[in-house]
């Protein structure tokens, strides 16, 4: 098992084929949880920096979807499609994620901790393999884009 961790206090670890994230932020655990699930805010801080979101669904329930297209600072553009299977109000949600050519590219479970006034947040993202993950980290730095994906979280955690 590989960790790594980083000045913002994101750890990592990759599990054959499951790349797990988990990091405490200063924020109540229900703050946090609307960060994640209200399309007022989700769409401001997901993805990592650099990176813009045109929404072109939302629909944060068990059966819903949440389509968009992230811009990447290079020019190019991504398709992305989540489909949320459990949201649990304030401790977890699970979705695969994909885009139009591939529903299930992982599955994803985010579970919310309170830790006192603070929230420990774990995310793990299940691959179809473990090959599957290492191209994902190597070809398009999943680990870093984690990482500055969740900074932007606390930034926004901030401003609500």
């Amino acid at each position: 098992m590989a960790k790594s961790k980083a000045a913002s206090d994101t750890v990592t670890s990759v599990q054959d084929r499951e790349l797990i994230i988990n990091r405490v932020f200063r924020a109540p655990r229900e703050l946090v949880y609307q960060a994640w699930t209200d399309p007022e805010h989700l769409p401001h801080w997901w993805g990592p920096r650099g990176f813009t979101i045109t929404v072109q669904e939302i629909d944060i329930r068990p059966g819903g979807i949440w389509r968009f297209v992230m811009h990447g600072p290079d020019g190019i553009d991504y398709d992305n499609k989540i489909a949320y299977h459990e949201v649990v109000r304030p401790e977890r949600l699970a979705y695969t994620h994909g885009d139009s050519a591939d529903d299930d590219y992982f599955q994803v479970t985010v579970t919310f901790a309170e830790a006192g006034d603070k929230t420990e947040l774990t995310m793990r993202m299940l691959f179809k393999s473990a090959a599957h993950l290492e191209k994902v980290v190597r070809e398009y730095g999943a680990i870093e884009g984690a990482k500055s994906t969740l900074d932007r979280l606390e930034e926004q955690l901030a401003k609500m």
